[in-house]
């Protein structure tokens, strides 16, 4: 496995973090400031910044973490073109089943979400 797919994964990891420990800092850390994130929930279109997205995992209290709830993330896919990548992650995330379709940079040697679009399977 190349650097660049395990520096990819590694943010991924921080990624589910963010979800998973409702951290703010952590969707901060794996987001490029300007990244958007949308998609489709079952109440319809969602579009929103990064500081808007952590806003809303940090509020997701208790954490499903401090809860006790199972981790479910899976990397499904991972393909790097240069200096950019797109992955396709499933997770598992308040009582939703999403695959994410996250598409990287990297910028000053550091990968960096760009943007995130996520689908609701179940």
């Amino acid at each position: 496995m190349s650097t660049d797919h395990q520096e990819i994964e590694n943010v991924i990891q921080v990624y589910f973090a963010c979800m998973y420990e409702s951290s703010s800092d952590k969707a901060h850390a794996a987001f490029h400031p300007d990244a958007w994130i949308s998609g489709y929930l079952p109440n319809g279109y969602q579009h929103m910044t990064v500081s808007e997205f952590g806003d809303f995992v940090a509020a997701q209290q208790p954490s499903p973490k401090s809860k006790g709830e199972p981790a479910r993330f899976e990397i499904i896919s991972l393909e790097v073109a240069g200096q950019t990548a797109v992955a396709r992650v499933r997770d598992a995330y308040l009582g939703l089943v999403f695959l994410d379709t996250l598409s990287f940079i990297k910028l000053e040697g550091q990968w960096l979400i760009l943007n995130k679009l996520f689908h609701v399977e179940a």
